[in-house]
């Protein structure tokens, strides 16, 4: 499976619970690493990606609020989602920079909201994209600035 599959089967199995659960389960095979996170794609869309977090003790810091590093991840995983929906088959890309400003203590239900253009480009080019984390009270926890290098495949 390609990365750029992860849209086309998103389209395929959004409509149903069952569909997104499998989507999701699906995620964990394509990167387990972020599939240990164990967040949600609730939205997927060109050059958009929702993304939701339930709090669980795995994740937890001793300040009893999430663990900075499971933020930065989901703002990543977030940005990731949303990038490569835009890419086509002959595109990929790797983060290269990541950066987190943390505002609140992160508790309960997060939700990563994620929205990019793809730049226009012919060889390499570094790209950097934003994912907002929020709480339940829609109060801002963090941001993730997300510099990716993009480029063509060269096979």
């Amino acid at each position: 499976m390609q990365i750029t599959d992860l849209f086309r089967y998103w389209h395929k199995l959004e409509k149903s619970a069952t569909g997104r659960w499998l989507f999701n389960y699906i995620i964990s095979f394509v990167n387990p690493y972020t599939g240990a996170l164990k967040a949600k794609v609730v939205d997927l869309q060109k050059g958009y990606a929702r993304l939701e977090l339930v709090e669980r003790r795995a994740i937890r810091n001793h300040l009893n609020s999430i663990h900075a590093i499971a933020l930065t991840n989901l703002g990543e995983f977030a940005s990731g989602l949303a990038l490569i929906s835009l890419f086509t088959e002959n595109m990929r890309g790797i983060p290269i920079q990541i950066k987190i400003n943390f505002i609140k203590k992160a508790r309960g239900k997060l939700i990563a909201e994620c929205e990019t253009q793809l730049p226009v480009f012919n060889d390499e080019t570094e790209h950097t994209v934003v994912a907002i984390i929020r709480d339940e009270e829609n109060d801002e926890v963090a941001n993730v600035i997300v510099t990716w290098k993009l480029a063509y495949k060269t096979e």
